[in-house]
């Protein structure tokens, strides 16, 4: 098959996968295309859940003798080693396939490089590195999250044109629009990492409310030094269906027994200087299963990791309305931080109706 059809599969493939990204648990999200006599018969990605993986769903919707002597596009090296399901590499030999073809290595030490050198022993032709830029789009989370065994992370802030981050009047500062994008946001991440000051003042949800989006709300961890949550939060009365953890230093055998009883996951983590260690709490969210996380916190909390540059991504909501007196909690210098944070990253503007979204990168 010429280049040219092979890149036009391949981008079929990366389409499916790039669809899908934040939606299939802390598995990364795969495009599967099969291909024979130039034309589609088949194609899967990655289930929500994580599996089963986008070539087992694209294989079997097909029969035996239609598999055979076909080609595989696949958004990402196929998986060769065992886990909570069979090598996809397996599946791919024992359908007779005749040509696999995928944008990117896996960056996985379980897999990476070694389904290459496995298909081909089985007389399979592979082909890899076809656009190749656009995956590594696609996998920038995953990847990153591979290299140094921490999650990526974004942050979120909402302000009025003046800089403040409360309306003593409106509980919301910006429009239905950015809302919406909000929760978008919120359904493409695995944890949300927030304060206990930023619960006992807002008592926030946390989840995604959209229709069609409710059931890939985030997980949520809470930074709470002391144990000071109210216990009339809808977040620790509803840990139960939502799994919820709680960083904590200093402690109670009273307050730890009554976060178990509300099936609050408790851990202790270090103290650097008087807060809590975050790279300590990055690296335990990671082993987790969380390759990314969004911090939805206050003033205190983002100027702090602002400050020690541990924001991948940053979205900064601008409502036009300005609230003068009625205004709480300002940030004047946001802007500034995130300019220099951001500095060598690029910077995009979006407008959501009269609200303005920068997004840093």
């Amino acid at each position: 098959m010429s280049i040219k059809k092979d890149k036009y599969f391949i981008k079929l493939a990366n389409n499916l996968a790039k669809n899908s990204v934040g939606f299939t648990g802390p598995n990364p999200s795969v495009g599967a295309v099969i291909v024979k006599d130039d034309k589609v018969i088949s194609f899967g990605s990655t289930s929500a859940s994580g599996r089963p993986h986008a070539e087992a769903n694209a294989l079997r919707k097909l029969h035996k003798n239609e598999k055979k002597d076909s080609t595989i596009y696949v958004s990402l090296e196929p998986c060769s080693h065992f886990g909570k399901s069979p090598p996809c590499v397996d599946n791919i030999i024992a359908s007779k396939i005749k040509r696999v073809v995928y944008s990117i290595n896996d960056l996985d030490s379980r897999t990476s490089g070694k389904s290459y050198k496995i298909l081909k022993s089985n007389k399979i032709i592979v082909k890899k590195n076809f656009l190749k830029h656009f995956a590594n789009k696609i996998y920038k989370d995953y990847f990153y999250s591979k290299k140094i065994n921490k999650p990526y992370v974004y942050g979120k802030l909402a302000i009025s044109k003046d800089f403040f981050l409360k309306d003593k009047k409106n509980f919301y500062i910006t429009n239905n629009h950015s809302l919406n994008v909000a929760h978008v946001l919120r359904s493409k991440i695995n944890c949300i990492i927030t304060t206990y000051k930023t619960i006992n003042s807002d008592n926030p949800k946390l989840n995604c409310r959209i229709d069609g989006l409710n059931n890939f709300s985030p997980e949520v961890a809470i930074l709470d030094k002391n144990i000071n949550i109210k216990k009339n939060s809808f977040l620790l009365n509803n840990a139960k269906n939502n799994k919820t953890y709680l960083f904590y230093n200093r402690f109670t055998k009273e307050k730890i027994n009554f976060l178990k009883s509300k099936k609050i996951i408790p851990i202790k983590s270090p103290l650097i200087g008087d807060c809590l260690d975050f790279n300590f709490i990055l690296k335990k969210l990671y082993r987790f299963g969380n390759t990314n996380v969004l911090v939805e916190g206050g003033k205190i909390l983002t100027n702090s990791l602002l400050n020690k540059s541990f924001f991948n991504e940053f979205y900064l909501f601008i409502s036009p309305k300005k609230i003068g007196k009625n205004g709480n909690l300002k940030v004047k210098n946001i802007k500034y931080a995130l300019s220099r944070n951001f500095k060598k990253a690029n910077i995009n503007q979006t407008f959501l109706d009269k609200d303005k979204l920068i997004h840093y990168y």
